[in-house]
């Protein structure tokens, strides 16, 4: 294992287009966004890692160059999107603006995830159980930790609030965020959007 600035720094540089590696990314990426679709519309139980491969365009063999089975598919689909939102989280806490201000950027932000993303908060909901327990315990660690993040938030902003008060709220407010944006389906997305963020925002007094 080689250390040192450039070799850090170096590691850190996306692909360039075109190069293999590249190609191998852009692969992984398709065979994730196959098994989400498909996890979400048909339960993780029910899809193979063949199936996986059919929906990317990949045959069956090819798959586990990538992933070794569909438990690692739905790890890296799961714990990654924890991270994501934890990472999130952290970045926006840590610009250090006003308590309001910090709030509606966390609301804003989880808004977002949850009308880009709603096949994951599907998959998440109903497999979650499935992940090998290492990666079910990660993912628990992280979403407790955006729990506590905002938490602390939500008391900046309503002092009269303690920790599990604040807690409950931020629970309540993923709860109608993350089902929200399954409307669209049947409704103009643009007004699911626009009435979601009016509402989160209400919901924690920054109407």
């Amino acid at each position: 294992m080689t250390t040192g600035t450039q070799d850090d720094s170096a590691a850190a540089v996306p692909p360039a287009p075109g190069t293999r590696e590249a190609a191998k990314a852009e692969r992984r990426q398709q065979l994730l966004d196959s098994a989400k679709g498909l996890f979400a519309r048909n339960g993780f139980r029910s899809v193979r890692l063949s199936d996986i491969g059919q929906g990317a365009g990949v045959s069956g063999p090819a798959v586990y160059r990538h992933f070794e089975s569909k438990e690692a598919v739905l790890s890296e689909l799961l714990v990654g999107i924890s991270e994501y939102l934890h990472d999130g989280g952290t970045r926006i806490i840590g610009e250090g603006a006003p308590p309001r201000e910090t709030l509606t950027a966390l609301v804003d932000f989880h808004a977002d995830f949850a009308l880009s993303e709603p096949d994951l908060i599907r998959i998440q909901d109903r497999d979650l159980h499935a992940l090998p327990e290492a990666e079910r315990r990660s993912v628990r660690r992280l979403q407790r930790q955006y729990v506590t993040a905002w938490a602390r938030v939500v008391r900046d902003v309503h002092p009269e609030l303690d920790e599990d008060a604040a807690t409950v709220r931020v629970h309540a407010l993923f709860g109608m965020v993350n089902s929200t944006p399954h409307l669209s389906r049947r409704l103009p997305a643009e007004v699911v959007e626009t009435q979601l963020r009016t509402a989160a925002r209400a919901a924690l007094g920054l109407g």
